[in-house]
C-alpha cells in the first residue's frame, strides 16, 4: 500500500519524528499501528525501544570536557588536527625509512 501524504502532513511529520529522534516513516507506521491495531502497539514499542538513536542511549552518559580545567589555557586539542595528523605521519614515515 502506498499512501500519499499533503505536504502539511508531510511536514508535520518530519517535525514531529525529529523531535522524537526517530523516522518520518516509523512514526507514521507507530501511529497508524496505535491507531488501527493497538493490541500489536506493544509489541512495536518495545521493537523501536531497540532501535534507538545511540545518541539517546549514551546521552547521560556523554559529556564535555573543557580542557582549561586541567591544562593552564587549554590542551587546544582540537585545532589543527589535519596538519598534526600530517606531522605525525611524515615522523612516523621518517622513522621507517632509517
Amino acid at each position: 500500500m502506498i499512501i500519499t501524504l499533503t505536504p502539511d502532513i508531510e511536514q508535520a511529520l518530519a517535525d514531529q519524528a525529529h523531535k522524537l529522534g526517530t523516522t518520518p516513516e516509523q512514526l507514521a507506521l507507530d501511529s497508524l499501528r496505535e491507531r488501527f491495531a493497538p493490541e500489536l502497539a506493544c509489541d512495536a514499542q518495545s521493537e523501536a525501544e531497540k532501535k534507538r538513536m545511540l545518541a539517546e542511549f549514551l546521552r547521560d552518559h556523554v559529556g564535555v570536557l573543557n580542557s582549561s580545567e586541567h591544562v593552564p589555557g587549554g590542551a587546544r586539542m582540537s585545532e589543527d588536527t589535519g596538519r598534526k595528523f600530517t606531522e605525525i605521519l611524515i615522523k612516523k614515515h621518517r622513522r621507517r625509512s632509517k
